[in-house]
Formats: C-alpha cells, sequence, structure tokens
C-alpha cells in the first residue's frame, strides 16, 4: 500500500460527510481509513528502521544467551496468529548459546515466523528448527504453505517487491530488514520454495566460542 491508499482514503473520507449513510456503511469506511492509516504508519516505521540497519556498520549490546529460548519466545508470541489458522507446529531445537543483540535477532525470527504462519492455509503446518553444524548455528523456519515461484524467489530480499501488490499483505520491507540484520551478524539467509508446497528458510549463524 502506498499513495493509492493515500487516494482512497481521502475519498472515503469525503464520503463520510454524506448525511445519507447508514450506521453499517460509515462504521465500514472508518474501518478502511484506520487500516490504511495503520498500513502508512507502519510503512514509514519500517522504513526508517531499514534506513538506519543500511547505515549501521557496528553491532551493540551484544550479550550471551539461550537461542533455543529466544526462538520458543518468538514462536508464542505468535501464537494468536498460528491458533486462529489451526497450524500444527513441529518445534525441534538443540540447545544452544548466541553471543549478540537479542533485540535485533528477535526481529529476524519474528518476521521469518509471521511470513510462514500468513502464507500457510489452515490446518497446515510451520516448522521450527535449531541444530549445530560446526562452527555454526543453524535455524531452519519451514512451512508448508502456497510456496513460491522462481521469479518470486529472485526478488524477495529485494526492497518493497510483493509478488501482488493488489493483495498481498506488508510493504516489502521486512525481508530486506532480516537481510541486513543477519548481514550485520555475519549471519546469512538462504531460501528454498515450492509452489504449493511450502518455503524454507534457512538462517547460518557463527557459533558463540
Amino acid at each position: 500500500r502506498g499513495l493509492g491508499d493515500v487516494y482512497k482514503r481521502q475519498g472515503y473520507t469525503t464520503l463520510l460527510q454524506d448525511h445519507s449513510l447508514s450506521d453499517e456503511e460509515r462504521d465500514e469506511y472508518i474501518h478502511i481509513i484506520i487500516d490504511s492509516v495503520r498500513q502508512l504508519s507502519s510503512l514509514s516505521g519500517n522504513i526508517l528502521s531499514l534506513s538506519r540497519l543500511e547505515k549501521q556498520e557496528i553491532v551493540t549490546n551484544k550479550k550471551l544467551y539461550s537461542l533455543d529460548e529466544q526462538l520458543r519466545q518468538a514462536v508464542l508470541l505468535l501464537e494468536p496468529l498460528w491458533d486462529k489458522k489451526q497450524l500444527g507446529l513441529d518445534i525441534d531445537l538443540e540447545p544452544a548459546e548466541y553471543y549478540g543483540n537479542g533485540e535485533m535477532m528477535m526481529q529476524v525470527w519474528v518476521n521469518l515466523l509471521h511470513n510462514a504462519i500468513q502464507y500457510t492455509l489452515k490446518g497446515g503446518t510451520v516448522s521450527v528448527l535449531l541444530k549445530k553444524q560446526n562452527n555454526a548455528l543453524q535455524i531452519t523456519i519451514a512451512d508448508t504453505g502456497i510456496g513460491m515461484d522462481e521469479t518470486t524467489l529472485s526478488h524477495i530480499f529485494d526492497k518493497f517487491f510483493r509478488k501482488d501488490k493488489d493483495s498481498s499483505p506488508g510493504n516489502g520491507l521486512g525481508l530486506p530488514m532480516v537481510k541486513r540484520i543477519l548481514e550485520l551478524n555475519q549471519g546469512t539467509i538462504t531460501v528454498s520454495s515450492t509452489l504449493d508446497i511450502g518455503s524454507a528458510f534457512i538462517v547460518t549463524l557463527p557459533a558463540s566460542r
């Protein structure tokens, strides 16, 4: 959503001045306006956040913490979303400590989990796996959702990219933010996906020494 919604919102605001509107119509227009304002506010906030991350070179406020516990907290935080869609959860987390900025990393897990839940149909499954591999920690967040084609896969980390701008939720900044946060923490992210089968995002972080 963007300038088009601004124009739509102005149109609905004008319609509210029509005294012949029914209460149902008035409530519907007010809801549309509020939703549009929230989307624009979210877009502005994400633009500012990404801009700061792009200028940032050093990660501060690092500490050693339980990565598996943080992943559990992220899953619980989004419980209203996966519970509403009656999604199954496959959680397999090896105990692991990570040295980094917990607040920044929480943004990564919440964003990836939110996407997995959002694009998985009712009754599907979301998996969260954590395992140690040599000198690295590998976190996989996978789903049995709608999947992506090759064209979409090649652009998902581009700013403002959305496969279907008219129906896709979000503003196309979540995954670019995830990628930048991981870059700052010497981490990487890869994606595999098949249409109508699902997607898997694999994050690799350096193990704490």
